[in-house]
């Protein structure tokens, strides 16, 4: 007859006794991975908080753009020929321009702050779960003498 199956965790404890391996507490390494989680899931939404500020500024900046195009073909007067007419155009050049490179800024300030935020709640989980490892080395150690 075959042996009852003991439980998978019971058999790694067993292999790890075998191998003169430090015991394993499974509720810290559970709880331990429980943090990753959390923290893997607050750096997405912090990235998705930021894609969402970016889709909002793409939208005012196309908002904008209609808005000033629409001006300018309502105001567009074509008289006093090419000496009033390209003064006009290089003017709204230069203002396209400049709104595109401001908003531009913007955009990449915008993305730059969100996968700061996303990597900075990476990182602290990353030390925090280095200081865990050193409090259970520690501890473990003490255990020992």
């Amino acid at each position: 007859m075959a042996q009852p199956s003991q439980p998978f965790i019971d058999m790694l404890r067993k292999f790890g006794a075998d191998l003169n391996l430090p015991r394993l507490e499974i509720d810290k390494v559970i709880e331990s991975h429980r943090k990753n989680l959390e923290a893997i899931g607050n750096s997405a939404g912090a990235i998705s908080e930021g894609a969402k500020s970016i889709a909002e500024k793409q939208r005012e900046i196309i908002q904008i753009m209609l808005t000033e195009a629409s001006n300018m073909v309502r105001n567009f007067r074509p008289d006093g020929g090419a000496a009033t007419l390209i003064p006009r155009q290089v003017e709204f050049a230069r203002k396209t321009f400049d709104f595109t490179v401001k908003n531009t800024r913007e955009i990449a300030e915008l993305a730059n702050k969100s996968t700061a935020e996303a990597l900075k709640i990476l990182q602290n989980r990353v030390q925090a779960g280095l200081v865990e490892i050193q409090e259970n080395i520690a501890r473990r150690s003490s255990d020992r003498h």
